[in-house]
C-alpha cells in the first residue's frame, strides 16, 4: 500500500526559510492525534534547532495514525514499512539533503523514529523516542544502523498504561545494539511528557547537534 503525507499538513517552526546545512528535528505525533500535538515542545527545545511537524497518513478516529492497532505493541510489519517509506518520500521532497536532520516521535510516532533510523541509517543525525518502541521485526538497515550507532534518547515513565511493558522490554533491549542509547525512565509518569523529561530531550538534542 502506498502512503504519502499532505504537504500542507507540515507546520514548520519557524516559518521563514533557513539555510539548507541548519539541523532540522522531524516531530512524529502519536495515535489519533495530529501535526500540531507537539508543536508546543519546540520553545523548550535548542534555538538552532528548526522544527517540523508532520501529519500521519491514516485517519484514526478525529485525528490521525502511522499504522492500525491490531496487536498493542507489535504493529504489523508491512504497515509499519508503508509509513515509513511515506515519511522518507515527503523528506526526499521538501527538505535538502544537505539539512541533518533528527527526528522525534511519540507513543506510535517513537516507533516512526525507530524504523525511520533502521530504514535510512545514513539520513539522521539523532533520535529521540518518548514513551515509543521498536517493531520487533529484522530490516536490512539494522546492521548498518549498529556500525554507525547514531545517538538515541528513549524515554518513558514507568507507569505507562498504553505501551505493553513486553514493548518497553524490548525496545530497551533492542536500542543499545543498534544506537547509543540514552534511556531514562520516570517514576511516576503515564503515557505523557513530563517537565523534567522535556528538559532532558533539550540536553541531549544540545550536545549531539552537528557542528
Amino acid at each position: 500500500m502506498t502512503l504519502s503525507l499532505e504537504a500542507s499538513a507540515a507546520v514548520w517552526s519557524p516559518s521563514a526559510p533557513a539555510r539548507d546545512d541548519a539541523p532540522l528535528l522531524v516531530l512524529l505525533h502519536g495515535y489519533g492525534s495530529h501535526e500540531h500535538d507537539l508543536v508546543g515542545l519546540v520553545p523548550h527545545l535548542p534555538r538552532s534547532l528548526r522544527s517540523v511537524a508532520v501529519r500521519a497518513p491514516l485517519t484514526a478516529g478525529p485525528g490521525y495514525a502511522w499504522v492500525p492497532i491490531v496487536d498493542p505493541g507489535r504493529p504489523d510489519p508491512a504497515a509499519t514499512q508503508d509509513a515509513a517509506e511515506a515519511v522518507l518520500t515527503w523528506l526526499d521532497e521538501h527538505v535538502p539533503a544537505s539539512t541533518p536532520v533528527a527526528l522525534l516521535g511519540f507513543s506510535q510516532g517513537g516507533l516512526m523514529v525507530t524504523h525511520l533510523l533502521r530504514n535510512r541509517p545514513d539520513r539522521f543525525f539523532a533520535g529521540v523516542v518518548l514513551s515509543g518502541f521498536t517493531a520487533d521485526v529484522e530490516l536490512p538497515g539494522d546492521a548498518a544502523l549498529a556500525e554507525t550507532a547514531p545517538p538515541v534518547f528513549f524515554g518513558r515513565g514507568d507507569v505507562d498504561p498504553v505501551i505493553t511493558p513486553e514493548a518497553f522490554a524490548r525496545t530497551s533491549a533492542w536500542l543499545p545494539e543498534h544506537m547509543t542509547l540514552t534511556e531514562v525512565i520516570y517514576p511516576g509518569l503515564a503515557h505523557g511528557i513530563s517537565q523534567q523529561e522535556l528538559a532532558d530531550v533539550a540536553r541531549f538534542l544540545t550536545g549531539v547537534l552537528p557542528g
